[in-house]
């Protein structure tokens, strides 16, 4: 029986690291602003640095939207408010991971 836990608990873990890896994750308390993209991507910005660019779900943004993080700490499973209604987070990327490319 112990075993049969240890096993289990095993192939937990081994599944479900991959997942706490690659979820990123960001401390917004820094970004003094934003900016749009595109219809569907914000760009967070730090002075004149970017911080991070998340890709929303199922909502589309304008230059004009009123955006309220929900809370400073923000993951990919989470979301925001866009013009009054949650819109959840496609993705979330760091400008410290150095995957942003050109933007």
């Amino acid at each position: 029986m112990k075993r049969n836990i240890l096993i289990l608990l095993c192939v937990g873990i081994l599944f479900g690291l991959p997942n706490l890896a690659a979820s990123d994750c960001l401390n917004f308390g820094r970004a003094t602003g934003w900016y749009v993209q595109d219809e569907n991507t914000i760009i967070f910005y730090s002075q004149i640095k970017p911080v991070a660019k998340i890709v929303l779900q199922d909502c589309t943004v304008s230059s004009s939207s009123d955006i309220r993080l929900l809370k400073t700490y923000m993951c990919e499973a989470d979301s925001l408010l866009i013009d009054g209604k949650e819109c959840a987070i496609l993705s979330l990327i760091s400008a410290s991971s150095g995957t942003l490319g050109g933007w």
